[in-house]
């Protein structure tokens, strides 16, 4: 799967209304929106993945420029990000009495 940038279309736009723009130039798996959490407004900008390349290829050159309202859609395909490497698991040397920085820990109350 292919993931786009999109931007540019109005705050007041909803899934469904992306959707039946993207839906005539290729195959549309999801679409995120990126909304603020507390308002739960919509930012103006959001994700879609496509199921090919030959699809996200025919979306970016038809649909970037595309004029929405008052304003243009912006349409980039999102590069994919390298995997993180696993950090390895940090290992701490147990305290002995008498070490500095030892702490007694109390036993826990039962409840």
């Amino acid at each position: 799967m292919v993931k786009l940038f999109v931007s540019g279309f109005p705050l007041n736009m909803d899934e469904i209304e992306l959707a039946k723009i993207f839906c005539l130039h290729g195959d549309v798996k999801t679409i995120k929106l990126v909304r603020d959490k507390k308002t739960r407004v919509c930012k103006g900008y959001g994700f879609i993945e496509v199921g090919d390349q030959a699809s996200a290829d025919n979306m970016v050159t038809m649909l970037n420029g595309y004029p929405v309202g008052d304003r243009e859609l912006t349409v980039n395909i999102r590069p994919d990000e390298p995997e993180a490497p696993a950090k390895p698991p940090v290992y701490r040397k147990l305290q002995k009495p008498g070490d500095p920085g030892f702490k007694k820990m109390r036993p826990r109350r039962p409840r």
